[in-house]
């Protein structure tokens, strides 16, 4: 892990880790911005979050703005009018039934419309600070591909990381492996004469890499 936070400090954070350094750190805001972010480049994700930032950044505020609004700031993302229709409900939910405030309870953040277990996981370990491992295509890819797991699913990921990795890496093995996932150990054609754990990996279904 020290190897790998090292390589990847010359790379830009994952998106909803951006977004925390820039002050938007609220259970609320990184649940919008996880919302935008499904199958949607992080670049894109930045845009898209700050832009409805602007307009709204608490629940009350999204409640009352029109859907219409919404999917306008975050149109470049894939499947706005979803979104903008999932965010607007979510921020409704949130001021009927707990007074304005999203709460730091993964039931309450699963129950939420488009809201599966890696975002709900992201939410709590980056605004909540709680230990949480959030599995998305780049720590399931990483971890099998090391040898580390053998699994076929984020779900199944999830749980077996969850039996094996130490506690206390659970909220950064995201954190780190997105930008490590996207500048060296890439889906195709990974860098591996640059990687800094090659030693330790078992290069899993590697067959071509540079």
């Amino acid at each position: 892990m020290e190897r790998i936070r090292q390589a990847v400090q010359p790379f830009p954070k994952a998106a909803l880790t951006q977004l925390a350094k820039e002050g938007h750190t609220s259970a609320f805001e990184q649940l919008m911005a996880c919302i935008i972010s499904a199958r949607t480049f992080d670049e894109t994700t930045l845009v898209c979050s700050r832009r409805l930032f602007a307009l709204g950044r608490t629940p009350g505020q999204v409640a009352a703005l029109d859907p219409a609004l919404i999917e306008r700031a975050i149109i470049p993302s894939s499947f706005h009018d979803i979104k903008a229709l999932r965010i607007h409900a979510a921020a409704h939910r949130i001021v009927d039934e707990y007074h304005g405030v999203l709460p730091c309870k993964r039931e309450v953040l699963l129950s939420l419309p488009g809201v599966g277990p890696k975002c709900a996981n992201l939410v709590l370990a980056i605004a909540c600070g709680e230990n949480r491992i959030s599995v998305d295509t780049h720590v399931h890819r990483i971890t099998n591909r090391w040898g580390y797991i053998q699994t076929t699913r984020p779900e199944q990921s999830l749980r077996v990381l969850e039996e094996r990795l130490p506690v206390e890496y659970w909220s950064e093995i995201n954190r780190i492996l997105v930008p490590f996932g996207k500048n060296i150990c890439t889906s195709r054609l990974p860098r591996c004469s640059t990687c800094p754990v090659l030693d330790m990996c078992r290069q899993v279904k590697v067959t071509r890499h540079r």
